[in-house]
């Protein structure tokens, strides 16, 4: 609302006060002084006072609400003008790329990289693409060049993205594979044993202990040694694992829904104005501000994501899906691609110190495949 503060001044200020209050105008604030009154009247006030005609000498001092704010626009007219015009050419320019580089040091896979993201829509001078079109078109390099491509991550900085590339790794038929045998990574009870060369001397649901030898590289007959020989295979274990827990008993958490916007915000003495906002909770991510010490006025520019708040209680009854959650994020970093979880079961609980200790039991099919050189005993094989 429009406020208007107006000094009247005169042999008795008191008898015009009288006679607005006769009109029944709205007054806000009252100020008296020596011959003057100074007073606050909106805007419908205001018009009613300039329509008396009185030998009182009427002075506006000052005006507030939207009236200031258009005040303050006209006088900054050109300033803010091209203010709003650099930040939407900051933005636009922001979201161009205006370089692509493919961190590898063979000639070829940069070659080969740079074409598919040039189909795919990634090159220089155009706009970036969204996240999910971003890791879209990295599994479509991928699945393209699956025989070459072992790992593809692509990095915004800036105005730039970094494609960082892994080539894949083919297996050398030709290689020289020493004698060896195939041991147990760690203890397990065996689950599978998928042996290609070598003398298996371990069965299924064997228990091993780690370092066991579970094929061998030295061939028997008998009790003879035939050969010595690289043991090739594979050999998955049932391993057990404890992970720990720790949850809060209470607290707060914002989920972005996916939703956001960009928004221009303004600050006018003590009091910051969003326009056009429509959400009601929210996290910001400033993008560009401007202020001046001798300016009463600050602009800025943010993205602005929808969050919904919920506030959470665990209890010792309530905590099992919670724990088992981030247990299970805590193990798979320490599990390979080819391992997979087949129970898992809270053991205990306890509450201390307001948070709620949870030990969690995963059994686990683990590939437990390692290898040790055979060393041959040079002075035994001459003496026999």
């Amino acid at each position: 609302m429009d406020k208007y503060k107006l000094c009247i001044k005169g042999k008795n200020p008191d008898y015009f006060l009288r006679k607005i209050i006769d009109k029944k105008i709205n007054i806000y604030e009252i100020e008296k002084g020596f011959k003057k009154l100074c007073i606050v009247v909106d805007d419908d006030g205001y018009k009613v006072i300039k329509k008396i005609k009185t030998s009182y000498d009427i002075e506006l001092l000052s005006v507030s609400g939207f009236l200031k704010i258009k005040e303050v626009f006209h006088k900054y007219f050109f300033f803010i003008l091209f203010f709003v015009m650099g930040i939407f050419l900051n933005i636009f320019l922001s979201n161009i790329i205006f370089d692509v580089e493919v961190v590898h040091s063979n000639k070829e896979v940069r070659e080969i990289i740079y074409n598919d993201l040039e189909k795919l829509g990634i090159s220089k001078f155009k706009f970036k693409v969204s996240f999910s079109k971003k890791e879209k078109i990295i599994k479509e390099i991928l699945n393209k060049e699956k025989e070459d491509i072992e790992w593809l991550e692509i990095e915004e900085i800036g105005t730039k993205y970094l494609v960082k590339v892994e080539q894949r790794k083919l297996n050398d038929n030709n290689d020289i594979c020493n004698n060896r045998d195939i041991v147990a990574k760690k203890n397990a009870i065996i689950l599978e044993i998928f042996a290609e060369s070598g003398e298996v001397i371990k069965k299924k649901n064997d228990y091993v202990l780690k370092d066991e030898v579970i094929i061998s590289g030295v061939i028997h007959n008998k009790e003879d040694i035939v050969s010595n020989k690289c043991s090739v295979g594979k050999v998955f274990g049932e391993v057990w694992y404890k992970v720990d827990v720790s949850l809060p008993t209470k607290y707060s958490e914002s989920n972005k829904t996916g939703k956001s916007n960009y928004r221009f915000r303004y600050k006018f003495l003590d009091k910051e104005y969003l326009l056009f906002n429509k959400f009601d909770n929210y996290k910001e991510e400033n993008i560009f501000e401007f202020s001046n010490k001798l300016l009463p006025i600050s602009f800025g520019f943010s993205k602005y994501y929808e969050v919904i708040k919920k506030d959470i209680i665990y209890t010792i009854d309530n905590c099992d899906e919670e724990a088992l959650k981030i247990a299970l994020e805590k193990l798979l970093l320490k599990l390979g691609k080819e391992d997979v979880i087949l129970t898992k079961k809270v053991l205990k609980k306890e509450v201390k110190n307001s948070k709620i200790l949870v030990e969690v039991f995963f059994k686990v099919k683990e590939d437990i495949t390692s290898y040790r050189d055979i060393v041959i005993d040079e002075a035994k094989e001459e003496g026999d």
